[in-house]
């Protein structure tokens, strides 16, 4: 469905598909944010138009594991790393309350790392979240911490062991054996023979 209307929204100017995406946001009982998110992440020009407030009323409501990780990888990852917000933005989102925006911080640093989503490495951004939220124990931001820095972990391995041997005594147990296993195996749950 989402290639069909990215298709059908190929020329259309970026206005024109951040603001179908934030009407499709409003329908009650669509349950497509992850269709919202990819359509504007699918349309360089709308990804481009990407500010604080913009992603702000489009991450407003985010509370599940899945509308949480589609923003950050979708949305405010690329928008980070394209520098269209400062630093800021998301040290201020892994300050919050809500459980959902410290996630959003940490999968932010996603599309710092990863290849296949346009990622080269960035071990200061991406540790930066990563020690605003050690000591955090909620399971959703734990696992985030977890993937952030195996995510790095592919492009810069020694930062991430120095990290983590300066603050294994902060890190949860989780977080210090997935990542332990990936820089050792590759695997973050590796099969015991």
């Amino acid at each position: 469905m989402r290639r069909e209307f990215s298709r059908r929204l190929r020329a259309a100017e970026a206005g024109t598909v951040l603001g179908v995406a934030e009407q499709l946001l409003k329908t009650p009982g669509t349950g497509c944010r992850f269709v919202v998110y990819e359509l504007i992440h699918h349309h360089p020009a709308a990804l481009a138009s990407l500010d604080v407030k913009l992603l702000a009323r489009l991450g407003e409501g985010i509370a599940s594991w899945g509308d949480v990780d589609c923003f950050g990888v979708f949305l405010s990852g690329p928008a980070w790393r394209a520098r269209l917000m400062e630093d800021s933005v998301v040290h201020g989102w892994a300050r919050s309350e809500d459980r959902s925006w410290r996630r959003a911080a940490l999968v932010s640093t996603v599309p710092l790392n990863s290849k296949s989503r346009g990622g080269v490495g960035d071990a200061r951004r991406t540790l930066g979240i990563c020690r605003l939220l050690e000591r955090d124990r909620d399971p959703m931001v734990v696992k985030a911490l977890s993937w952030a820095l195996r995510e790095l972990a592919k492009r810069d391995p020694g930062a991430v062991r120095k990290y983590v041997a300066a603050r294994k005594d902060v890190l949860p147990a989780l977080v210090l054996r997935e990542v332990q296993n990936k820089l050792t195996t590759g695997l973050k749950n590796p099969k015991k023979r």
